[in-house]
C-alpha cells in the first residue's frame, strides 16, 4: 500500500468563522493559518488530527452551502468520514453534536467500526467512525443496524 489516509478535504463555505467555530467546539479541532486565496476569497486549515486537515475556502457571494440535496445526489464527494482516537473522545464527540442539534445521536453498529452522522453549519454531511469494541470477527452489518450501547435510552458505552 503506498498510502496512509486522506491528507485534506476542501469544503467551500461563506461563513469560515461559523465553519471554525464548529470543529474546535466539537472536535476540539484547531484552525491555523488564514490566506488570501484570490478575489473575496480566503483559505484556513482546520486541523483534524495528525497530518489531516479540512482546507476551508470562504468564498464571498458563494451559495454552494446552501445547496443540500440527499444523499447519493451530492456529486462525486458525498460526505465527509472522520475517524475518533477512541470510544471515549467518539461518545464526547457525540454529546457535543447532539447538543447542537447537529445529529440524532443515532450510531450504526456495521460490525467492525460504530459510525454516527452530523450535519455541519453549513449542511455537509459528516459521519463520525470508531473502531467498534464489540467486534465480532467476519461479522458485518448493514446501514441502519443499531449499536446496541447506543440505543435510545442509553447514553453511550459503559467503559
Amino acid at each position: 500500500m503506498l498510502l496512509d489516509g486522506v491528507n485534506h478535504v476542501a469544503i467551500l463555505t461563506n461563513d469560515a468563522p461559523r465553519l471554525h467555530e464548529f470543529y474546535r467546539s466539537v472536535f476540539d479541532a484547531t484552525v491555523s493559518d488564514e490566506i488570501e486565496a484570490g478575489p473575496g476569497a480566503k483559505l484556513s486549515f482546520i486541523d483534524i488530527g495528525a497530518g489531516r486537515e479540512l482546507n476551508i475556502f470562504h468564498v464571498d457571494g458563494n451559495t454552494e452551502a446552501q445547496r443540500q440535496v440527499p444523499m447519493f445526489g451530492r456529486g462525486r464527494i458525498d460526505h465527509l468520514g472522520l475517524q475518533a482516537v477512541s470510544v471515549d473522545a467518539f461518545d464526547t464527540i457525540r454529546e457535543r453534536l447532539m447538543a447542537r442539534r447537529s445529529t440524532d445521536g443515532f450510531v450504526t453498529d456495521f460490525g467492525q467500526i460504530l459510525s454516527l452522522f452530523f450535519t455541519d453549519p453549513d449542511g455537509l454531511e459528516g459521519e463520525v467512525c470508531v473502531a467498534n469494541p464489540d467486534a465480532r470477527p467476519g461479522v458485518v452489518n448493514p446501514p441502519g443496524t443499531p449499536a446496541p450501547a447506543y440505543e435510545i435510552g442509553n447514553p453511550g458505552r459503559v467503559h
